[in-house]
């Protein structure tokens, strides 16, 4: 039996109030909201703007430059799609 993965971040970028814009391989463009990781001890560096700023793809997810990452499959299943938010 096959693993189907999820799809990959090909594209992604900071937003006000530590938000991600991150567009997929499968063409879809999702939001991703950091603020409830930041209270973890992984995240907590993130709270700085300029380090969250310096997010990019990397493999089959994103990551900082300072070796934070997110699972490929929470960063897909938990962002929500454009066109079902009001505004981003």
């Amino acid at each position: 039996m096959v693993e189907e993965l999820e799809p990959i971040a090909k594209e992604v970028r900071a937003l006000e109030d530590y938000r991600l814009y991150i567009k997929f391989d499968n063409g879809e463009e999702k939001i991703y909201d950091m603020k409830p990781l930041l209270n973890h001890k992984f995240y907590q560096g993130l709270k700085d703007k300029e380090r969250f700023k310096k997010v990019k793809p990397d493999g089959i997810s994103i990551e900082w430059e300072t070796g934070e990452d997110i699972a490929p499959e929470n960063l897909y299943n938990d962002s929500i799609p454009i066109d079902k938010l009001s505004k981003y």
